[in-house]
């Protein structure tokens, strides 16, 4: 009950017009940024910063807020209708969105982008607003033996489940660990698998990679088979025709629901962060939904999972954030920053002495994640607009686009040789079968993972019993084996129930 009643002083905070412009502007920005590839969450935070310092503290985190969980909207945008993902998170939506808009549903993969971030995020913050201190301090329990384990947990089963079968999914894993090696090691300080050139010391940069394997094969996919893209036209479909029927969205809420909450746990575990939540709750859904078959190939569940996990991780992120001082990712060690500049100390004393601005915080996410969802659906029709362009026009624009977002991250022209590299590499694996998304997404995974590692190893002198020391350890490592044992186990059982079959007849 006291929750509500700061809940309700946030509010009074939260809708004066000072914030709810800060909010609006905020949510305009964030969709902005992330529908643009190679920007990102960080990126836009670190720009909008400095302009905020002569702001009031309150109004000013209610904007890097709002641009902040807004940039989750606003990725699925160009995942969805260009194949292009925004930001690390939307690569999960590019695996239905795409394909659903390139059949003449663009509208109904947008609208379950939209319902699912905007259910997911509310979960998320009243997840937050009810249990925020405890929900930290829970996120404290997984030290680096545990994220250790989840992380090995999620590389093992992304495999074979993101793939057609196991061979090419694991072979996909593999190739993303391999390009994850390439740079200094962070424990040694020495060069590995650089092959002599210095834009290669940092590793292989991940906007390149993304925008390459994602977009710039998806070009070179469009040339080499026009036939293919010319008999796929968008007919016209109204901004009616394109929102969500009553039982397509009977199909997405539970989804919504379970990954929301799920996702806004992961978001508290420092540096888990969005992209883990989006690929973990794809995972799962995969594996538990009646529809998973479809999964992957243009189904709007897909979609659910992982727009609605990343959302509430971006709302989940804010516990340990304010409740403990300790950002769960880059964005919101950024945030955490100007908090500091500001004179504010993040922690449990923070709700104490500053409780206007932290349930201000809290009550101005409620207003913004309404704020995005208006701004989202607003922008249907103009965004359908895209997906009905003809191929001759398209392939120009994605190139552009490709080459421009790659560019402008670090103004290097390495940056788009690298690109149209892995874009030509994603176009050879896709005639092989292998599938983009296991790379990615353990590309993602393996520095986390190696510093996990690493950390394990010197808090128990080099001991194996730090994965096995906790409960919690027990389990993951429990369910990392029966996934690794899952497609043998799968594989000898239709073996026998065909034998069985060809017995009886």
């Amino acid at each position: 009950m006291e929750n509500l009643e700061f809940l309700w002083q946030g509010f009074q905070v939260a809708l004066t017009l000072p914030n709810l412009i800060s909010a609006l502007v905020g949510a305009i920005l964030g969709l902005i940024v992330g529908a643009v590839p190679g920007i990102g969450s960080l990126a836009g935070v670190a720009l909008l910063l400095p302009l905020t310092f002569r702001m009031n503290p309150t109004t000013a985190i209610i904007a890097l807020a709002a641009l902040y969980y807004s940039n989750m909207y606003g990725g699925a945008f160009s995942a969805i209708l260009l194949n292009i993902p925004g930001d690390s998170p939307a690569v999960m939506t590019a695996l239905d969105g795409y394909p659903l808009a390139r059949s003449g549903k663009a509208g109904l993969a947008l609208s379950s982008a939209i319902v699912s971030s905007f259910i997911g995020g509310t979960m998320g913050i009243i997840i937050l607003t009810i249990s925020g201190p405890l929900l930290a301090r829970w996120g404290l329990s997984f030290g680096p033996g545990e994220l250790t384990l989840l992380i090995l947990f999620a590389m093992t089963s992304i495999g074979w489940l993101l793939g057609e079968n196991p061979t090419t999914g694991l072979v996909a894993t593999g190739m993303g660990l391999m390009f994850a090696t390439v740079g200094v090691d962070m424990a040694m300080g020495l060069p590995r698998y650089d092959f002599g050139s210095v834009h290669l010391l940092s590793g292989v940069p991940f906007i390149p990679l993304v925008i390459g394997m994602f977009g710039f094969s998806q070009v070179i996919d469009m040339v080499v088979n026009k036939e293919k893209y010319a008999s796929v036209n968008v007919h016209d479909v109204s901004f009616r025709e394109s929102m969500l029927k009553r039982d397509e969205l009977k199909r997405i809420l539970p989804i919504n629901l379970r990954q929301g909450i799920l996702g806004t746990i992961i978001g508290v575990m420092p540096g888990a962060g969005a992209t883990s939540a989006a690929f973990l709750s794809y995972i799962i859904e995969k594996r538990i939904n009646k529809n998973r078959d479809q999964m992957g190939k243009g189904a709007i569940e897909g979609i659910a999972a992982a727009e609605s996990s990343n959302n509430g991780a971006a709302m989940g992120a804010f516990a340990p954030l304010l409740t403990l001082g300790i950002p769960g990712g880059g964005t919101t060690a950024v945030l955490l920053g100007g908090l500091m500049m500001w004179g504010l100390r993040p922690g449990p004393l923070l709700f104490k002495e500053n409780p206007d601005f932290v349930w201000g915080l809290i009550s101005s996410m409620y207003v913004g994640n309404i704020i995005c969802l208006i701004i989202a659906f607003a922008s249907i029709p103009v965004m359908m607009r895209v997906v009905k362009v003809p191929a001759s026009v398209m392939i120009p624009i994605i190139s552009v686009i490709c080459v421009v977002g790659t560019y402008t991250v670090n103004n290097s022209l390495f940056d788009v040789y690298l690109m149209i590299a892995m874009g030509i590499l994603s176009y050879f694996m896709g005639i092989a079968g292998i599938p983009a998304a296991p790379l990615l997404l353990t590309f993602v995974l393996s520095p986390m993972l190696e510093g996990y590692v690493r950390q394990a190893f010197d808090i128990s002198r080099g001991s194996l019993s730090i994965f096995v020391g906790s409960g919690l350890a027990k389990v993951l490592l429990a369910l990392t084996i029966i996934f690794c044992l899952s497609p043998v186990v799968l594989s000898i059982m239709s073996k026998r129930k065909a034998n069985n079959g060809e017995a009886t007849a």
